[in-house]
């Protein structure tokens, strides 16, 4: 496993010519995956709206105005119920995402645990994106049962400033080593169509490669340019750009599972199979990923029978954590206050967006 990727390395994969970049993508994923299993993930906002954060592409930040209704924090209930209809449709991993720059320690926290505890005992994979985590944080989502915890970087370091200045580039990578010193598996991925160039994909992808170990998983995420962002009138990427991405991806982290990830509903089926093709293996069923539009989770099974893949089952690349509960916890909660990172930069775009808002 190479983990000295250098920008100019990736650079030169992600622009060979398309066919060649096809095949080699395509033998990596043959060397390390079936290339006919894909798995379907489920993704829930137990929590929706109103983030404190400014991120350029999000609907969710309390900033902008884009029309997404919130919602407090859901019941445990209520999140079992959604977990057994998603893998009655064929989703063997639930994916809870919470509109929370960081956890804070107290009730709302112990009660996603207990989601956590929930869907863990249902025999499905459990993933969490909640925002910054310490590391007695991650310890108790490890505890729970968690199988997976996701922070994305979004884009490459340099980039990074034109998109986000509520946050540094370092606190994701933070949060990144904090799941790592547990034995949750890490899911860190980006965005693509944000306005950046080639060079800062690649400039991602060596960030993400570099890790050792790499994700266990990686999101490929297409822009989705909503009404009220930063970013409501950048334009679509191509099919041929999130191909590149996806083989280029598959390449440089062949043991990870890749992602296609948001931005599906612009694809058309040859375009998502095409990205399956170049190494793409998962995939997030259902009619929303968390505020914006997903394809219908009949449309996927309907794609997936045309191409013969098949959903990959939960648990087959790590197996199943066991479940504390929470009276027999070691892992108590410390009440921590940490003083993740504000850069105070603006970002012109995401002002003027602030300021519409208001107006």
């Amino acid at each position: 496993m190479k983990h000295d990727w250098t920008r100019e390395e990736i650079l030169d994969i992600y622009n060979k010519p398309l066919m060649e970049l096809l095949y080699e993508a395509a033998t990596v994923h043959r060397q390390h995956h079936d290339p006919n299993t894909v798995q379907v993930s489920t993704l829930l906002s137990i929590k929706t709206g109103g983030c404190p954060e400014d991120c350029g592409y999000c609907p969710q930040a309390a900033r902008y105005h884009t029309n997404i209704e919130g919602n407090d924090l859901m019941g445990v209930q209520q999140v079992k119920a959604q977990a057994l209809r998603a893998k009655a449709a064929g989703s063997s991993r639930v994916c809870m995402g919470a509109a929370w720059r960081n956890v804070k320690d107290g009730e709302e926290f112990d009660q996603v645990l207990e989601m956590v505890r929930t869907i863990n005992k249902l025999d499905m994979e459990v993933c969490c994106t909640l925002g910054m985590i310490t590391e007695n944080q991650a310890q108790r989502l490890a505890e729970a049962g968690l199988y997976a915890y996701n922070h994305n970087l979004d884009t490459s370091e340099d980039y990074y400033k034109d998109v986000i200045s509520t946050r540094a580039f370092q606190d994701r990578l933070d949060t990144i080593g904090n799941v790592r010193k547990t034995n949750v598996t890490v899911c860190s991925g980006g965005i693509i169509g944000m306005g950046e160039k080639v060079e800062d994909r690649a400039g991602m992808l060596v960030a993400l490669a570099t890790l050792d170990p790499q994700p266990e998983s990686v999101p490929i995420n297409a822009l989705v340019a909503v009404e009220g962002t930063p970013m409501e009138d950048i334009e679509p990427i191509s099919i041929w750009e999130m191909v590149r991405m996806v083989a280029t991806t598959r390449i440089v982290m062949p043991q990870t599972q890749v992602r296609l990830s948001a931005g599906r509903t612009q694809m058309s089926r040859e375009g998502q199979a095409m990205c399956f093709f170049a190494g793409a293996n998962s995939i997030f069923a259902g009619d929303k990923l968390l505020t914006t539009p997903n394809p219908d989770v009949n449309e996927d099974m309907e794609m997936f029978k045309l191409l013969g893949l098949n959903p990959q089952a939960p648990f087959v690349k790590k197996a199943q954590p066991e479940t504390v509960e929470a009276v027999d916890s070691k892992h108590l909660p410390k009440g921590e206050k940490p003083k993740w990172s504000r850069p105070g930069h603006t970002i012109p775009r995401n002002e003027e967006a602030k300021a519409k808002a208001k107006a």
